[in-house]
This record gives C-alpha cells, sequence and structure tokens, in this order.
C-alpha cells in the first residue's frame, strides 16, 4: 500500500493542476480571444452605460415600446437570477387561465379585432423565462401602438422592424425574429418620440 500512495497522490495533484488550473485558464484565454463580448454577456452599451443584454429579456411596459415575452423568471419576471419557465403543462388550468388573460390583455393594449390570432409568443413564457426574441409577427402587430404612442407612422416603425429582422438560424433553424432591447434602442436612436 505504502508503494501505492505516492504514485496515486502524483496523479492527484497532476490532474489538478491540469484539470483545475491549466485547462480553465485555455478555456477562459479562448473565450476572451476569440469570443470577447459573448464570453463577457453580450453586454449592450449606448453612451458609454450597459443598458442590457442581447441574450436576456427586460421589461418594457411602456406603450412607446415594444413587449418582449411573458416571464416566469423570478417572482415579477425577467429576473435574470431566477431563469426558468413555469413548468405548467399544456392541460394545466392556471397555464390555460394565465394565457386567456394574456390574449385579452394583448388584444386590448394593441387593440386587436377578436378575430385577428395572436401570435404564440406574445402570451406564453419561454424555457428560460428570459428570451429576448419575439416574432416578427409579434412586432408587427405592436408597431400600430408603438407608431401611435411615438406620433410616427406605422410605416416607419415597420421599417425598423425590417431592419431588425434576424434571419433563422444558420439559414435554415427556427424562424425569423426581431430582437426586443435592439429595437427599442434603435426606435429611441431614430428620435420618434
Amino acid at each position: 500500500m505504502r508503494r501505492q500512495l505516492p504514485p496515486a497522490l502524483l496523479v492527484f495533484l497532476a490532474m489538478t493542476v491540469a484539470l483545475g488550473l491549466v485547462y480553465p485558464l485555455v478555456v477562459l484565454g479562448i473565450g476572451q480571444g476569440l469570443f470577447h463580448d459573448q464570453a463577457n454577456g453580450s453586454l449592450v452599451k449606448r453612451d458609454g452605460k450597459v443598458v442590457g443584454s442581447s441574450l436576456l429579456a427586460q421589461s418594457f411596459t411602456k406603450p412607446r415600446y415594444f413587449h418582449p415575452r411573458p416571464s416566469a423568471a423570478g417572482a415579477n419576471g425577467y429576473d435574470a437570477s431566477a431563469s426558468s419557465a413555469s413548468n405548467l403543462g399544456p392541460t394545466n388550468p392556471v397555464l390555460t387561465k394565465a394565457v386567456r388573460d394574456r390574449v385579452a390583455a394583448y388584444r386590448k393594449e394593441n387593440r386587436l379585432a377578436s378575430g385577428v390570432k395572436v401570435p404564440v409568443d406574445a402570451v406564453t413564457t419561454s424555457g428560460s423565462g428570459l428570451d429576448p426574441d419575439i416574432s416578427v409577427a409579434n412586432a408587427r402587430l405592436q408597431a400600430r401602438r408603438v407608431a401611435e404612442a411615438r406620433g410616427v407612422s406605422v410605416k416607419t416603425v415597420l421599417g425598423l422592424v425590417g431592419s431588425h429582422t434576424n434571419d433563422k438560424q444558420l439559414g435554415f433553424l427556427g424562424e425569423r425574429t426581431v430582437n426586443v432591447l435592439d429595437l427599442n434602442l434603435a426606435l429611441d436612436a431614430a428620435k420618434t418620440s
């Protein structure tokens, strides 16, 4: 047993240094060197001040801004330290009522007729509760409200929606989306108020 202890300790120390020190430093170096913005949270700055992350939704409630998906992250939603879904199944009456209430609120807020279909992402939370993107259909339905609140034409707002629409990932995965923070910052920068 005494002959086996020194090699075991040596392997333990070598692996501790390799996997506990060298490997993390190599990954950190690669992340900072090749993916600096992503490794640091994809922070969005305006006038030298951090205003958010392009990867995390935040609450926008004023009529002059596009609104993100509902959030189940944290007690009041949009809490990045409590990222989670609601974990309610499709037959759960609590989820059914929440979606029904959100549909009614969305229709009222955006002055939609009862026959207009409400996009699913406008009334359901994402898996993380912090999805920063909305569907193009959701953005288009919100455009009239935003245009009226800012006193500009719907055409102007829809032009910004179009220029801030992201293509499908890799050209074929998922759907085209609009990053809410990016779009709202573009609206403010265009002085559409």
